[in-house]
């Protein structure tokens, strides 16, 4: 099976979840469950709920097992957006090519609507009765991961960051969610052992980096980023980023770099596996 028709399925089947999981938009109060549901049913790739159920399958864990952690990532994840998107954050009008959840409802709404989604997420996670599954994803947003890497992000605005510094904001910002996402799949697997666990977790480290390398890259170079934003939304929001710091060039090879490194660490796995290795070349390869 091809990647994409793999992370055609996953997506199909995630979101069939999480329209489920949401509340409806006829139970009070019914703006804001309007409101959830026009943040979390917009689209996306939904690469984090994928990475829970392609690591989760290389080591042998029903789909089934996965459902919860994958609906979980994706709830934070629309969470963490809707309250970047804020005017006391990036301000933006735009996501994935439509007006933001502030600007489609009020700002009062789009903050609860975060409040909520996370909230529905360990809801969600809880019933997968893991309880080291809900210590990984509250660990993962709270301030040693996500939430913390946004404040370093609103501390960088208009610094000069060196490249460990930079590297320290999105290992936190972007990469601890996706480092989540990957260790949930493997514990849906009872009793792996620590050599699987590390080899994963060093394979995530490594991608969630050049995922945001390659964000930064499309941001200087398409029309719109990842995301929908505009081209330059960083630069113009006065962000240091990894173009700004290597240039194109330094920051595409860097990106190569963390894909070998990520690929070096899935040499122990046999050919379940796969579909994370083309994930791995898909994160630097995709154009949007």
């Amino acid at each position: 099976m091809s990647l994409k028709i793999l992370m055609d399925n996953y997506r199909q089947r995630v979101d069939a979840e999480l329209a489920r999981c949401l509340p409806a938009p006829t139970t009070q109060p019914t703006r804001l469950h309007e409101a959830m549901r026009y943040a979390v049913l917009n689209g996306g790739k939904r690469i984090r709920p994928v990475l829970v159920y392609v690591a989760g399958t290389a080591v042998g864990a029903p789909l089934t097992a996965l459902d919860h952690a994958a609906c979980a990532v994706e709830l934070i994840h629309a969470y963490s957006l809707v309250h970047d998107d804020l005017p006391c954050m990036d301000d933006d009008d735009l996501r994935r090519g439509k007006p933001t959840c502030h600007k489609a409802f009020d700002e009062a709404t789009a903050l609860l609507v975060g409040d909520a989604l996370q909230s529905l997420a360990f809801q969600t996670l809880a019933q997968s009765h893991s309880v080291e599954m809900i210590n990984v994803l509250a660990t993962a947003i709270g301030s040693r991961g996500m939430a913390g890497g946004q404040a370093l992000d609103i501390e960088a605005v208009g610094k000069s960051l060196n490249l460990i510094e930079l590297e320290n904001l999105h290992i936190h910002k972007t990469g601890a969610l996706i480092r989540a996402s990957v260790k949930m799949g493997a514990l849906a697997k009872p009793n792996l052992s620590s050599d699987i666990l590390q080899a994963l977790d060093h394979y995530a480290k490594c991608i969630g980096l050049a995922f945001q390398i390659q964000d930064d890259i499309l941001d200087e170079t398409t029309d719109t980023d990842t995301l929908g934003k505009p081209q330059g939304s960083d630069r113009a929001h006065n962000k240091p980023t990894y173009p700004s710091l290597l240039g194109l060039q330094g920051s595409r090879h860097m990106a190569e770099e963390l894909i070998d490194n990520a690929l070096n660490s899935l040499t122990i796995f046999d050919e379940a596996a796969d579909p994370l290795r083309q994930l791995a070349h898909y994160i630097i390869d995709r154009k949007f």
